[in-house]
């Protein structure tokens, strides 16, 4: 039960930093002079990287752990579609939004930065519905346990 309250917690911080960047900091990008555009997106990347990195290498760890050593009460299947949740996030981070924060990173260009904001519902949309169903399987451990 103790691994998956982490679990719940990082998976519930990482939605609340994802709607902030989705919601607040993506769209301010259009909003900085183009010439220092690049330096920013360099420094949002380099910076948000030390606030989710750690919590998004636990939330991975005890993800899978947790499908391995379900607790008791909690039904594997929905820790499995946790996991594909996570990967979806995961491979979204690879293969859209890195690579157009790097391409910010040289300068600003409208289009990338549009894709980018775009692109990103990806990881709210996952991070959220994850977070919903973490709470759940919470739900259902502590009323399995009497806590």
């Amino acid at each position: 039960m103790r691994i998956l309250v982490v679990h719940a917690a990082l998976t519930w911080f990482l939605a609340g930093v994802i709607w902030i960047v989705q919601l607040v900091h993506y769209p301010l990008f259009a909003f900085v002079d183009p010439a220092r555009t690049g330096a920013m997106a360099a420094a949002h990347s380099g910076r948000i990287g030390l606030v989710v990195g750690p919590a998004m290498l636990l939330e991975a760890a005890t993800a899978v752990w947790l499908v391995a050593h379900p607790p008791a009460g909690v039904s594997r299947s929905f820790l499995v579609a946790g996991l594909v949740l996570l990967a979806v996030v995961w491979l979204s981070t690879a293969l859209l939004q890195g690579p157009d924060n790097a391409r910010l990173a040289a300068g600003f260009d409208a289009a990338v930065h549009r894709r980018l904001v775009d692109t990103n519902w990806i990881r709210t949309v996952a991070w959220s519905v994850r977070a919903g169903l973490v709470g759940a399987l919470v739900l259902a451990a502590a009323r399995r346990t009497g806590a």
